[in-house]
């Protein structure tokens, strides 16, 4: 008797044990280059997918190690989502060629560029690497301006659909619901940020100019000589000397730069430093993170 219902058992669990497993893979494996994208994907996907973000709020993404684990990450991945615009020049080729995906190299329809879907500002005129680290295709640092990440999450849904298109119905319900709640946040942060229009802003590295223009901020000096380039002291002197004639209101930095040169400049001209997060944190929401940077330029602004 007992071994009857044994042997019953294992039957049983031969039937249903592919069923499981089945729905215990059905997640969509998304490999997301920045956090940015990756609590954008979690908010569209929510349930049918599983993301891993490369690089974290406290890294400079332009610079990360292509690690074996990144490697075995991305060769398990279904989708890819990333900036584009060579902000991962340095590191997502190399990652690519290892993982031997071949669903999500360069050109299929599972590797999703967010800056082919935006507009980008400050495309260089001429392309000369004695300019510094600059980007062909203009600044990469996009997902500061609420309007262009709106953007990318309706061209991200279309991805989702495409790559899964069983659950399609649910990745456009959590963009009408996504879309809804952004477009509150947006007027709120609006309102809010109507006092720091026109203010003077001086930046460690040009990766603000997306939610300066967004608000409406006039940034007069950047720290770093060109772009990707640490400040001599020459040239922080020439900076500390252009602010005495010219004051500003307050000096950006983000919370992965070197804060030495920042610190200094601060303690020079009294001017109030702001550190900010270029990224959501992993456990933050994209209009938490959001909320926090406006927030922040508030409480020095009074």
């Amino acid at each position: 008797m007992f071994y009857s219902k044994l042997k019953n058992s294992v039957f049983l669990l031969a039937l249903i044990l592919p069923f499981y497993a089945h729905h215990a893979q059905a997640d969509i494996n998304v490999f997301a280059c920045e956090p940015e994208w990756a609590a954008l994907t979690r908010a569209l996907g929510g349930d049918h997918v599983t993301v891993t973000s490369a690089t974290t709020a406290l890294q400079d993404p332009h610079y990360i190690q292509a690690r074996p684990s990144l490697i075995a990450k991305i060769r398990r991945a279904d989708l890819l989502v990333c900036t584009g615009a060579d902000l991962e020049v340095g590191w997502l080729p190399l990652l690519l060629r290892k993982s031997g995906n071949n669903a999500v190299q360069l050109g299929q329809a599972s590797h999703f560029v967010a800056a082919n879907y935006v507009g980008l500002l400050q495309k260089p005129a001429v392309l000369d690497r004695s300019l510094g680290d600059i980007h062909a295709a203009g600044n990469p640092h996009f997902h500061l301006d609420p309007e262009r990440l709106l953007k990318v999450a309706v061209a991200l849904v279309g991805t989702l659909a495409q790559v899964d298109p069983a659950n399609q119905s649910h990745y456009e319900e959590n963009l009408a619901t996504f879309n809804q709640q952004w477009r509150q946040a947006i007027q709120d942060w609006q309102q809010r940020g109507e006092s720091l229009r026109g203010k003077r802003i001086v930046v460690s590295h040009n990766n603000w100019i997306y939610l300066a223009t967004w608000l409406g901020l006039t940034q007069v000096a950047t720290l770093e000589p060109t772009p990707g380039v640490p400040p001599t002291s020459t040239h922080l002197s020439k900076v500390l000397t252009q602010l005495k004639h010219d004051p500003a209101d307050m000096l950006l930095y983000a919370s992965y730069q070197n804060e030495k040169p920042v610190r200094w400049l601060t303690e020079k001209t009294g001017i109030p430093l702001v550190t900010l997060s270029l990224s959501p944190s992993e456990d933050e929401t994209l209009i938490d993170w959001f909320d926090q940077l406006i927030n922040q330029l508030l409480s020095v602004t009074g």
